[in-house]
């Protein structure tokens, strides 16, 4: 088992309603083989599955197919786009007045000017990725109520990728060193760090990436930064390799969604 979920919203949505029964089931068979993966790899590395938690991400996948995935039982949802993360929130939480919606995550980049929309539907935000973005997010976050609040991860381009957005190390050191005591004096602190392994990369290459982020966040906890422990890597393809490294979060796509047309 992995970290207990609540009820699945199938449970409370009138049989009248419910979108494709038969997707619906599909997914549910393809969420417990891919939970199952989950479980056994974290057991085989010492980790408790309990401790994790899996963001189904439904950023190839129409609006029909991430809401068959939500009733099957997957509450948290991850988008790479503000576009699609409000169109496909919008939509359930108009198909499905009442029962309690998904977490949705964010994971792709954010502009500044979309940053309204982000918090309109994001409990999560994975790509906090430079000093300004923090900046603007925070400005924003000060006004709403603690409750409402996203969890920020500050994202870390560990590879070293000239394609990938993020904080190198050095410059993540920098920014957590430099505004050390605003952070701990401040309720917004970064929940954690976020990467991802470099494209085709081999197992070799993929293990130092993620062992790489959390070097980096036990380092930064170490110093006294303030920063939370979260560590959100790993993803279909290379989630064995993030569980070894410590990853407490995976972001999970394509595994989800095998065998449809």
């Amino acid at each position: 088992m992995l970290r207990p979920r609540p009820t699945p919203p199938s449970a409370l949505i009138p049989t009248s309603v419910s979108l494709q029964p038969a997707l619906t089931n599909q997914l549910a068979d393809n969420a417990r083989r891919v939970r199952e993966r989950i479980a056994q790899a974290a057991l085989r590395v010492g980790r408790d599955p309990r401790e994790l938690r899996v963001v189904a991400v439904t950023k190839y996948v129409q609006s029909a197919v991430a809401a068959a995935l939500w009733e099957a039982g997957e509450q948290e949802l991850g988008e790479n786009r503000v576009q699609e993360l409000e169109a496909k929130a919008a939509a359930l939480s108009a198909q499905h007045p009442g029962v309690p919606p998904p977490i949705w995550h964010l994971i792709g980049s954010l502009q500044t000017n979309k940053i309204g929309k982000a918090l309109r539907w994001a409990r999560w935000i994975h790509s906090v990725d430079r000093p300004a973005l923090w900046t603007a997010l925070e400005e924003r976050l000060v006004e709403l109520p603690s409750d409402a609040r996203p969890r920020l991860l500050l994202q870390v381009n560990v590879s070293g990728e000239a394609t990938k957005h993020g904080f190198t190390p050095d410059e993540l050191r920098a920014f957590l060193s430099e505004r050390g005591a605003e952070l701990a004096n401040d309720a917004l602190v970064p929940a954690g760090l976020m990467t991802m392994a470099p494209l085709g990369a081999d197992a070799a290459a993929t293990r130092a990436c993620f062992d790489g982020l959390a070097a980096l966040r036990d380092e930064m906890r170490a110093r006294g930064a303030a920063l939370g422990a979260e560590l959100s890597m790993g993803m279909s393809q290379d989630f064995e390799h993030a569980l070894a490294a410590g990853a407490t979060i995976l972001r999970i796509g394509s595994a989800f969604f095998e065998g449809l047309a």
